[in-house]
């Protein structure tokens, strides 16, 4: 069987299995890894150690599979069909959650029908070798995809395929076959579209194609382990995990295709949580939840955190109780109390104080900081109240708007 007869067949199979599109790259050096390694350079990896572990492993596909000829990359939408309307901006005590996370773990959907598709492939070619890479392996998926064809990477650093939108996940299979390659896409449709860049809240695009994990609201909620600095914390907009500004204001997604997986549709429990309900819930519930989801990356730790985080900004009174047991519980994680107390020194109700006040010589050291850290916010926003608002000429100078990546109390 010729290379271009099976890889017309390969695809036949991956639509048949329930892939939305496959394209077939050579496993060569990626085009885009000398902005990856720029990227690297710049720190806007934050506190992204894997990324910059052996990034010369990125370069190259033979360190992945050994012997590796073709990328096979396939893509699977993932965004709803039908999406109720948002609740977040009138309730402020719900969260979001990126779409991605809502449904089933992507890895798993993901990895099962790609392992589906080597099957049949090796089955075909019984020589064959193969590995399937689903976030598994040091392996730049995006440029891999636009050089098989599925698209172009865009301003907000997405793939965009015309027909599919951004909305997509992308998993591989690299064999030491050769295939028919696919013609790369060479032709970006993003014009003078900045709408990704300009609707982020957080500044967190340096410019076009240059994203700043320093910045984003994505890293902080999912990636960072331990406190959250003010700055980023003040900036959260409700995302209790991820956050999908530059892809909801995009206009590829207008009329781009919706999921057609069922295991991926929104599960009630991720679409606008409670978030005083996930301060209260107990860690066997919260095992439960995450068992097969995306969000058990950030685990119960880091959600409650962020929960937290975004229940003080809002200063809703009504979580001041469960953030007051949180702060009170000495088997809580540091990270976890010292987020309670950063957001009692927001809510500042007189049970929040009160709560604060009882923890000033907290034997933490971590929980102790954030304890008078809120209390001296407090403090501050008491003597600014008192003076009564500014005058122009009392305004601060214009400063860069950057937040600094620190790490206390990580895992």
């Amino acid at each position: 069987m010729s290379p271009v007869e099976l890889t017309d067949r390969l695809r036949t199979e991956g639509a048949r299995i329930g892939l939305d599109a496959v394209g077939v790259a050579p496993a060569a050096q990626p085009a885009g890894h000398e902005n990856y390694l720029h990227w690297l350079k710049q720190g806007r990896a934050a506190g992204m150690a894997y990324m910059e572990r052996e990034p010369a492993n990125r370069a190259d596909p033979g360190r992945v599979l050994e012997g590796a000829r073709s990328v096979v990359v396939a893509s699977l939408v993932y965004r709803a069909k039908d999406e109720p309307p948002t609740r977040a901006g009138s309730e402020p005590a719900r969260g979001k959650i990126a779409r991605y996370a809502q449904g089933r773990d992507y890895h798993q959907v993901l990895r099962e029908k790609l392992g589906r598709l080597l099957d049949w492939l090796k089955s075909e070619a019984p020589q064959l070798r193969g590995r399937v890479v689903v976030d598994t392996a040091p392996l730049l998926e995006r440029d891999f995809a636009q050089a098989a064809g599925l698209g172009w990477i865009a301003k907000n650093t997405m793939l965009i395929n015309r027909r599919l939108g951004s909305y997509t996940f992308l998993g591989a299979i690299l064999v030491d076959l050769e295939l028919a390659y696919d013609a790369p896409h060479h032709v970006n449709h993003c014009g003078t579209c900045t709408r990704c860049l300009d609707a982020c809240p957080t500044q967190a695009f340096a410019g076009p194609y240059e994203l700043d994990a320093r910045r984003c609201i994505s890293y902080w909620t999912i990636e960072h382990k331990g406190v959250i600095p003010d700055q980023a914390a003040e900036a959260l907009h409700g995302w209790a995990f991820g956050c999908d500004i530059c892809q909801e204001v995009c206009p590829w997604n207008r009329k781009a295709a919706r999921l057609r997986e069922p295991e991926l549709e929104p599960r009630p429990e991720w679409i606008e949580p409670d978030l005083i309900e996930w301060l209260t819930l107990d860690p066997a519930r919260w095992r439960s939840l995450l068992a097969d989801s995306a969000l058990e990356r950030t685990r119960r730790r880091g959600l409650v955190r962020n929960a937290a985080l975004i229940l003080g900004q809002a200063r809703v009174a009504e979580a001041a109780r469960p953030l007051a047991e949180l702060l009170d519980s000495t088997s809580e994680h540091p990270t976890i109390r010292a987020s309670a107390a950063w957001a009692l020194g927001r809510i500042a109700t007189p049970e929040a104080l009160a709560a604060l006040r009882a923890h000033r010589n907290d034997p933490d050291p971590v929980v102790n900081t954030a304890v008078l850290h809120a209390v001296a916010h407090l403090r501050a926003r008491e003597q600014n109240e008192k003076k009564g608002p500014a005058s122009p000429s009392d305004a601060p100078a214009p400063r860069e708007n950057t937040i600094r990546d620190h790490d206390a109390g990580g895992e």
